[in-house]
């Protein structure tokens, strides 16, 4: 087991990576958004530009991080199978799922963006952001903490956060509808 270190600071790199490309996305289908609403020829300009940004974030970086992390996970699972017995483990592969449900449901935005299919706004697309954050809050506090009473505190403790993060989104959106270069 020697090894073992190495693979966990893989799996740990590419978890790294794969949110990191979940973060970014979502911050590129805004402005997607708000560049298909402008005028030609700037509309083309920056649609063209920004859907070639996000093909290359999504292909080369967010997808191969997910897939790599998941490797590695398993990997891990498969020499310390004692952690699936571990009440944390249950409830860390549950924001797992999520993690993974929001990521398809990313996909699938980002493929209708990718055909000018705008179906949802650049506000939605600021709130659809925090998914993620919700999600790495739940997971670190969980592996941190080790407990399955405790992570009930981080939960509280995302809920919080997300109260906070839709208050500094509304005051954002009034301060944008006062001056639109904010």
């Amino acid at each position: 087991m020697e090894y073992y270190n190495y693979i966990k600071s893989l799996h740990l790199i590419f978890v790294i990576t794969w949110f990191a490309g979940l973060f970014y996305i979502p911050r590129l289908f805004v402005y997607q958004i708000e560049a298909f609403h402008k005028p030609s020829p700037e509309k083309e300009i920056l649609g063209k530009q920004l859907k070639l940004m996000a093909k290359r974030l999504w292909h080369i970086i967010t997808w191969p991080s997910a897939i790599l992390a998941t490797i590695f996970a398993v990997w891990l699972l498969i020499l310390q199978p004692q952690w699936l017995q571990q009440p944390w483990m249950l409830v860390k592969l549950g924001f797992v799922l999520l993690l993974f449900i929001y990521h398809f449901i990313t996909h699938i935005y980002y493929k209708q963006l990718q055909k000018d299919d705008v179906r949802k706004s650049s506000n939605y697309m600021r709130l659809w952001n925090e998914g993620a954050t919700f999600i790495l809050f739940a997971v670190i506090f969980l592996v941190i903490l080790k407990s399955a009473i405790n992570w009930v505190f981080g939960v509280v403790g995302i809920f919080v956060l997300g109260i906070l993060l839709m208050l500094g989104f509304k005051l954002y959106k009034n301060i944008r509808s006062k001056n639109p270069d904010v």
